[in-house]
């Protein structure tokens, strides 16, 4: 089973919550498939069992060997990535899109195009089943490609291992890596909290579940912090026919596990929110 955790933005506690579940009684794979801003494998320290290159798309160098400063190029990137410093034609890596224009109208070919290779797709053991993550470069592009690979590679593990529960942890927002991820999972699960925009961004990303024939499930954590807005978001839920399984209370001990590289489950097991995120899960899982 594929569960997808996802949240409308950034700063809901999403990762947390998925950490919680991966360090639940049973065997899981986790797949951190937010490969622009990974960050689950600093908190479960995998092993590197396999290491793996991820193409992202091309960028444009210069020979200056061959190149007569003709400015030809300068003139026809839409990007504005080519410019004249100090009377030299330069090519401004981030600005460069890989489209191949300039390497095909250079009339001495000084241009040529090679590809992105910062990229890393990583596979492991960790303390409780295994994990894969990608880490996309800065400036480099197609997350959502990256997050297909790392869904493949979690599924080939867990088929490798017997393990029969995926848990990736998604992106914020509702642009193509949240596509790619939720493409074709078994669950959805939104985090959301008791903010406006939180709100907000929380009915943007039912939407796009639901135009996958999902069925999103939805958490509000944070919520003693505004009661108001939790209510809210229980009444829109409920005019909209979806089930809020759970809402989680603002702890900071859920920070102080962090700190200690454990997650919360781990850290206060027997904690009132940690026995509230068992019951969440239950309820996925049944």
């Amino acid at each position: 089973m594929e569960i997808a955790v996802i949240s409308g933005k950034g700063g809901t506690g999403k990762s947390s919550i998925s950490a919680a579940f991966a360090t639940l009684n049973t065997k899981v794979v986790v797949a951190d498939c937010d490969v622009d801003a990974a960050n689950l494998y600093l908190l479960f320290n995998p092993t590197h069992e396999s290491e793996d290159v991820y193409i992202a798309g091309h960028k444009a160098i210069i020979d200056y060997n061959l190149c007569n400063n003709c400015g030809i190029c300068a003139n026809h990137c839409r990007f504005d990535a080519i410019n004249f410093i100090e009377d030299k034609i330069t090519i401004t890596e981030t600005s460069c899109d890989g489209c191949f224009l300039c390497s095909r109208i250079c009339p001495t070919k000084a241009i040529s195009m090679v590809r992105n290779d910062k990229s890393r797709m990583y596979s492991g053991s960790f303390r409780n089943g295994k994990m894969v993550y990608g880490r996309l470069s800065p400036g480099e592009e197609n997350s959502g490609k990256l997050v297909n690979m790392v869904r493949e590679k979690a599924k080939q593990v867990a088929k490798e291992n017997g393990i029969e529960t995926i848990i990736l942890d998604g992106p914020p927002g509702i642009g193509c890596p949240v596509i790619s991820t939720i493409t074709g999972v078994d669950k959805v699960l939104i985090v959301t909290e008791p903010t406006i925009s939180g709100l907000h961004d929380m009915q943007r990303t039912v939407k796009i579940v639901q135009k996958f024939n999902l069925k999103p499930y939805l958490i509000i954590n944070k919520y003693d912090l505004n009661p108001e807005m939790s209510l809210d978001i229980y009444e829109w839920s409920f005019n909209n026919g979806l089930e809020v399984i759970g809402h989680l209370p603002f702890d900071p001990q859920m920070v102080d596990s962090m700190v200690h590289g454990k997650t919360i489950i781990e850290w206060r097991p027997n904690s009132d929110i940690s026995k509230k995120i068992n019951l969440i899960w239950s309820k996925i899982m049944s």
